[in-house]
């Protein structure tokens, strides 16, 4: 019912998945910053992630802890599961009665897997989308692999939810949490499209501005920038930002060109 990665880039892990099943980012993804990341799918075993992630937490690899999550399950024949650890191959499972098109694949930092697919084209798709991928972001590299799926073929049923879920020591909001990205699209008619969207939403509102293309606030450019936020009823650029939820952006002294064009749009956050 599901196709998914899961992966890891530098120190962060994460896992992109699309189904045609409701909500599936609230079954499928788990990951822990410094330990690792899994997916649990098929007849998904929601025990496997907390298992998998203190077998991580332990030191045992990917490999290591597939073996012992199926050889403990006595439904194991129905299940399907991806794990990556903090270096090395991930490891993907695909049980025997998992309905047709089911597979996957792993290798180093990576693992692909997904059932009641179009055929094996899609992991394919995905395995090849992850080792072309230049882009920096792991958030972005999900979402690149998990439209190569999605283009493929995908889900044989159909197209319904997705979600992408990336964790990093420190990486969550203010540095209070290491949730980097959590989007779900639960019902939707092109669900990893519409995750994109989310991501873009969700880099513009909790992104960190380029240092290399910060502005000076001084001169015209703060004269300008004091009235734009004086005509949206706000005494300072800070309130302003805060209301419109960019207050990641902010940089004292300095402007992030995101944070003053969307002042000039006078748009309202969301």
């Amino acid at each position: 019912m599901t196709f998914s990665i899961v992966a890891r880039s530098g120190p962060a892990f994460g896992v992109a998945v699309a189904s045609k099943f409701l909500a599936v980012g609230a079954l499928v993804p788990a990951a822990r910053a410094g330990a690792g990341a899994v997916a649990t799918q098929a007849a998904a075993n929601l025990r496997y992630r907390p298992q998998a992630l203190a077998l991580l937490r332990t030191g045992v690899r990917p490999a290591d802890a597939v073996a012992g999550l199926v050889a403990a399950d006595g439904e194991r024949a129905y299940r399907q599961v991806g794990i990556v650890g903090p270096e090395g191959d991930g490891a993907t499972y695909t049980g025997e009665e998992c309905l047709d098109w089911a597979g996957g694949t792993a290798g180093d930092g990576y693992a692909i897997q997904g059932n009641i697919l179009t055929g094996p084209e899609v992991v394919e798709a995905m395995e090849s989308a992850w080792l072309a991928s230049r882009e920096q972001a792991l958030e972005r590299k999900l979402l690149a692999v998990l439209a190569a799926g999605d283009s493929a073929g995908g889900d044989r049923r159909g197209r319904q939810s997705a979600a992408l879920y990336v964790v990093s020591a420190g990486a969550g909001y203010g540095g209070g949490s290491d949730v980097a990205c959590d989007l779900r699209v639960d019902d939707h008619p092109d669900p990893v499209a519409e995750l994109g969207r989310l991501l873009d939403v969700h880099e513009l509102l909790f992104g960190t501005p380029d240092p290399d293309t910060l502005l000076e606030l001084s001169g015209e450019l703060a004269d300008e920038v004091r009235g734009l936020v004086a005509e949206r009823g706000y005494a300072t650029l800070d309130m302003w930002a805060g209301v419109e939820n960019l207050e990641n952006r902010l940089v004292p002294g300095r402007i992030d060109p995101v944070v003053l064009a969307r002042l000039r749009e006078g748009r309202t956050g969301e």
